[in-house]
């Protein structure tokens, strides 16, 4: 794939279609799921997720369709990263089941939701990641193997499986953090060899999480944007002082929140208030 970047191209429904570049004479494309876990449903019968193992970090190469330098979906752009090595992001997971089963993935391969797989907007195609609950503990790995999740407000679409084994599946989202694994990589349960993964410390509900919408060097202007956002709730704007190699940054946050359902409405809205980047901090 050559010069020009993708766009999208075909009408919301179960899939959309990333059209790549042509200075050659052809091209290669790539499936892009937009539709939020809340519109999927689970399988009807149960299934004991206890005989399904962990995905198994493996060298493979790149999915010749599912890596584009960018993409774009409901006018959004969005950045495949060139590694994933040493990413480490917190935030919230969502689930898709039986709406995408069987369909195909944007690296190629069919979206199997009892196997052990992820959608993720930037990793390259295929990466593996230990995704933690951070409300329970309970942790995971998965084969990032398609795109999404496409909400504002999400990091990381778990397949079914996945999504019961981390106890995410009735609330339908969950507080996670996403760590990249490379293979050989030594887990909390042994069930790989080679360097350790930093431990993760357990939150509860109550600790709540933030919506960080601004960091600035001078705080009159974090006291502006806060001034700004006051009428989102009284009491949930505050500003933190930060000292980044040697400098004080202030940062403007939203929270603490317990309800996902409250952070995605005040989410909605921001750009009501000329907010337009932001992202969920976990202490």
């Amino acid at each position: 794939m050559l010069s020009s970047l993708p766009v999208l191209t075909a009408k919301i429904a179960i899939r959309f279609i990333l059209l790549s570049s042509i200075l050659v004479l052809s091209a290669c494309s790539s499936n892009v799921k937009v539709v939020p876990s809340s519109s999927d449903n689970a399988p009807s019968k149960q299934i004991d997720v206890s005989d399904i193992p962990n995905a198994v970090p493996q060298y493979e190469p790149k999915s010749r369709y599912g890596n584009p330098k960018s993409y774009v979906v409901f006018g959004k752009r969005y950045y495949v990263m060139e590694s994933g090595k040493g990413h480490v992001e917190r935030g919230i997971a969502s689930w898709y089941g039986t709406k995408f089963h069987g369909k195909r993935t944007s690296s190629g391969e069919s979206y199997d939701m009892y196997a052990m797989t992820a959608a993720h907007k930037n990793l390259p195609l295929p990466t593996y990641v230990k995704v933690t609950n951070l409300n329970n503990g309970k942790h995971v790995v998965v084969k990032v193997n398609d795109r999404g999740p496409f909400h504002e407000n999400r990091i990381i679409d778990l397949s079914y499986t996945a999504a019961i084994k981390l106890d995410i599946v009735k609330k339908g989202t969950g507080l996670v953090e996403v760590e990249v694994v490379e293979p050989g990589q030594i887990l909390s349960d042994d069930s790989e060899v080679g360097a350790p993964v930093s431990s993760v410390t357990s939150v509860s509900d109550n600790n709540g999480f933030y919506i960080q919408v601004g960091s600035f060097s001078n705080r009159v202007n974090a006291e502006n944007l806060k001034n700004k956002l006051s009428p989102i709730g009284e009491g949930l704007i505050n500003i933190g002082p930060v000292v980044v190699s040697g400098n004080t940054l202030y940062r403007v946050r939203i929270g603490p929140l317990t309800d996902i359902e409250q952070s995605d409405s005040i989410v909605s809205n921001l750009t009501n208030y000329g907010v337009y980047e932001h992202h969920i901090v976990i202490n």
